[in-house]
């Protein structure tokens, strides 16, 4: 039977190579001349780093305009709190989402059933798999949660025939 999984990835490498690119802006623009602002990267967290909230802003404006120049989706990131650290220095962690969460997966599967495209969906951890006896009830699926889905970006990969 064709199937396929619904997966919530980025695409780490283009966000590591988003990061230099904005680490290296930061370091040669005039407003940010003696300041300690950059961008740290680990596993699934972004941290900023600046020294108040108006340079703040620019590091992350600076952030999304080179991911969004690499085809990197913007809606990957979910923005903690703004801390204060040592004197007067802040920073903000950043997490990239990674998998499809339990809500959005009861979410696509609700949508599926409700649509009566003859397709069934499983939950499989952070995936979500879609089953059908038909190619096109399957693209069908795919258009619809394209469509309805808007608030995460979505992948679909894994297509089996």
């Amino acid at each position: 039977m064709p199937s396929f999984d619904v997966v919530c990835e980025a695409n780490m490498i283009e966000v590591k190579n988003a990061i230099e690119q904005s680490n290296k802006e930061i370091s040669t623009r005039f407003d940010f001349k003696g300041s300690d602002a950059r961008i740290e990267h680990k596993e699934n967290d972004l941290t900023c780093y600046a020294d108040d909230d108006f340079k703040l802003s620019q590091v992350k404006d600076v952030m999304i305009n080179k991911m969004a120049k690499r085809n990197v989706d913007v809606r990957f990131l979910d923005y903690g709190k703004v801390e204060k650290i040592g004197g007067d220095k802040i920073k903000q962690v950043i997490t990239i989402k990674k998998g499809v969460s339990g809500d959005l997966s009861k979410k696509i599967v609700r949508l599926l059933k409700d649509s009566k495209i003859k397709v069934q969906a499983s939950i499989q951890g952070d995936a979500v798999r879609v089953t059908g006896t038909k190619r096109d009830d399957l693209q069908a699926a795919i258009a619809l949660m394209r469509k309805d889905v808007t608030d995460t970006p979505l992948d679909f990969n894994n297509f089996r025939d």
